[in-house]
């Protein structure tokens, strides 16, 4: 029996479920769905429902670790945080004296996304210390939609919601699975419930994708595009709706410039023309468009695939080309359809208009030293961090803190990160295990995890069409020596003789601040104040559960009479771009397959391989392969076989799958080993960044090499 049970919600991606905790003593001994949670209705993933398990490993870090007298390569030893965080600070405050700053960065992984406080602290310390070497996740897999999007205009009033529109399409999004979604789409909150739902009462669901995903089992037209040709089937699609006059004319003609631009470049496209580059047939592209333009409300939405698959910027500026000729935003007198109450943005005005053009990156943003690559927003690209720390010379990175996250098992070109990772003068990794980064370390600190500290649900904010705050407690005591990963970083800072600055001001350097306290600075001006969503969760009759806001929930005004800025649809020149694309023609190579990246519901990127209950469910990284490919290789399923790119190999399972189309393998992204062989790669697992060269096939303006539709070869092994 336990001793109490408790009310919080998940961490472990992007859904933050509703749960309750049962807690023995100081340990977490079951979790399970909150009924009582409106929002979830108990539903949890089975990811989440390992936290126990998580938590409570026996190689689980409660120290950490630093090599025997500080040599590279010796074995670990167990100090203090304190110590740690002291040999930590005293080495950066050496190479800052001798480099300069920018020898100095941090990397902020998924895991540090599902800690409220950690990005707002890193983003302070990086600043403090004057380096322009930040890096997110985020530009590991997605960063054309999150930077590049913004110069071809944004609605003040946002996007059509999910629950109130008509049709939807995802484009290499399977959110049944990820649980992630853009605005638009269906939410992570028992996404299977709410699509089947959303069905019932009348929506159509439209599904691009190269295999048939849990998405695409639901969907009302499944196309199965070919792995990278993405951009073929939405201009096609776009041929179709500007032929037939099926866009919004008034819309465009108040809102849109580079329309015209737009519409010749895919005139001569036709869903003929389309479908051949596309691997669709033609019928399936004129159905499309007319099931999405015809609707009243509605988006278009994608998912990492497509952007990992090459061309990623093109790819989100034809589904914002398709979105914006078909009106698809939300108007006067609507709500908005993404309240986020922690956001400090959403605070701003809501108004039936465009908002002017909000440039991420180029002129005027700090540049790379690699290949000319600049910041996008606030962050250098992923892609070029490998030769920042490789390539000799004026701010060359020689201490590198990776909080969150897994490099060498998420970056492309595995083999580089890790020769780079050990070629660091100091490479700290905060982990609560033994992960494949944890291995190149100098130092691993010690996170408490989850179910350890408090937080706000404000990684879970822009998938909410409500406004919802969830605050959950502390469940049970830190062990060991652990420490929340906001205070190590405050306590580097101190160290280092830094003020933190926050989007609120400074934050104590006395002592450390409570967690609320940082987060009312970094939430600064957002809808509810982290410490007021706290106060009201304890005064509430159920502590730890669901808070909503309806107060905060804004409408959208009209525009200003004066307002004149538009949508542009030229912008970066963008209809040349795909004229450019549409006049090529894929060459053969040799590679006869293309290897396309998947999502595992056991699994959250290279989280969860520590499970025993996750590895049974999914021991290693499977092939997936159509019965006739096999057929033709000659290999069984179930069989070993070798995976070839242009620069490496890898060994997989083959798994027969009639849902992959031909010519296309299907694997993990970001699995959670990395030096899986022949002869363990049934318990282990292949990584397929081994099979990526990041300085082939790159995106020129976010770095992005092809991690997805990777042209490979395929033998028995």
């Amino acid at each position: 029996m336990a001793d109490k049970t408790l009310r919080t919600f998940c961490r472990f991606c992007h859904a933050s479920c509703a749960m309750l905790v049962d807690v023995e003593g100081d340990k977490v001994k079951a979790v399970r769905g909150d009924p009582e949670n409106a929002l979830f209705n108990g539903y949890t993933c089975v990811k989440g429902r390992q936290m126990p398990e998580m938590h409570n490993l026996p190689e689980r870090h409660l120290r950490p670790l630093v090599r025997k007298g500080g040599v590279k390569g010796a074995e670990f030893v167990e100090t203090s945080t304190a110590e740690a965080l002291k040999l930590v600070a005293d080495k950066i405050r050496a190479v800052i004296a001798e480099h300069g700053p920018h020898a100095v960065a941090l990397y902020c992984g998924t895991n540090a996304f599902q800690n409220s406080a950690v990005l707002g602290t890193s983003y302070a310390l990086a600043e403090a210390i004057g380096t322009r070497n930040y890096y997110t996740s985020v530009t590991v897999d997605q960063p054309a939609k999150v930077f590049t999007t913004a110069r071809y205009g944004q609605w003040m009033g946002g996007p059509n919601n999910f629950e109130e529109s008509d049709v939807v399409m995802f484009v290499g999004n399977n959110p049944l699975v990820s649980h992630y979604t853009p605005s638009g789409g269906v939410p992570p909150f028992s996404p299977s419930r709410r699509l089947r739902d959303a069905k019932a009462r009348g929506m159509k669901v439209i599904v691009a994708d190269p295999r048939q995903s849990d998405t695409g089992n639901l969907a009302d037209l499944y196309l199965q595009v070919k792995p990278g040709e993405d951009p073929a089937l939405l201009g096609g699609m776009l041929h179709v709706i500007i032929k037939e006059g099926l866009y919004d004319r008034n819309f465009v003609a108040a809102h849109v410039d580079g329309f015209d631009a737009l519409s010749d470049a895919v005139k001569d496209f036709t869903p003929e023309i389309a479908g051949e580059r596309a691997g669709v047939p033609a019928e399936q592209i004129v159905a499309a468009a007319r099931m999405f333009a015809r609707a009243a409300k509605g988006r278009v939405v994608t998912g990492t695939g497509p952007e990992m698959a090459g061309r990623g910027v093109l790819t989100e500026y034809m589904v914002t080309a398709l979105n914006v000729v078909c009106a698809r935003f939300n108007q006067a007198g609507d709500k908005v359809a993404n309240p986020m109450v922690f956001m400090p943005f959403a605070a701003g005005p809501k108004k039936a208009q465009v908002a002017p053009p909000m440039p991420m990156f180029g002129e005027g943003f700090t540049k790379s030293r690699i290949r000319g690559i600049g910041k996008l927003g606030q962050e250098m690209p992923c892609p070029v961090l490998a030769d920042e720390i490789l390539t000799p010379g004026e701010g060359q990175i020689k201490v590198l803190i990776s909080i969150g996250g897994n490099p060498e098992i998420a970056f492309p070109n595995q083999r580089k990160v890790r020769k780079a990772l050990e070629t660091l003068e100091m490479f700290v990794q905060v982990d609560p295990y033994m992960s494949a980064s944890a291995k190149r370390a100098d130092v691993i600190l010690a996170p408490s995890m989850c179910l350890e500290r408090e937080d706000i649900n404000n990684v879970s904010q822009p998938f909410c069409e409500e406004p919802y705050a969830h605050y959950a407690e502390a469940m049970v005591p830190p062990p060991g020596d652990t420490m929340d990963e906001y205070e190590m970083l405050w306590w580097l800072a101190k160290h280092l003789g830094l003020q933190l600055q926050l989007p609120g001001g400074p934050c104590s350097m006395d002592t450390v601040p409570e967690k609320m306290t940082m987060l009312d600075l970094i939430s600064h001006g957002c809808l509810v104040a982290p410490s007021k969503a706290r106060a009201d969760s304890q005064a509430s009759d159920t502590p730890g559960g669901a808070i909503f806001y309806p107060e905060a929930h804004a409408v959208i005004a009209p525009a200003d009479p004066d307002a004149d800025n538009k949508f542009q649809l030229g912008a970066g020149d963008m209809p040349a771009a795909f004229a450019g694309y549409a006049a090529q023609r894929p060459e053969a190579d040799g590679f006869d397959f293309r290897l396309i990246s998947r999502r595992s519901k056991h699994r959250y990127n290279s989280n969860g391989h520590i499970s025993e209950f996750l590895k049974k469910k999914m021991p290693t990284n499977p092939a997936f392969i159509n019965p006739e490919d096999l057929a033709a290789l000659g290999v069984e399923d179930g069989a070993v076989i070798e995976i070839a790119s242009r620069v490496a190999s890898i060994h997989a399972v083959a798994s027969a799958s009639d849902k992959v189309r031909r010519g296309v393998i299907s694997m993990s992204h970001a699995w959670g080993n990395d030096d899986a062989g022949k002869d363990d790669v049934m318990t282990l697992g292949g990584s397929t960044n081994r099979l990526i060269d990041d300085t082939q096939d790159m995106d020129p303006i976010t770095g992005l090499p092809l991690q997805s539709a990777i042209p490979v070869r395929v033998v028995a092994a």
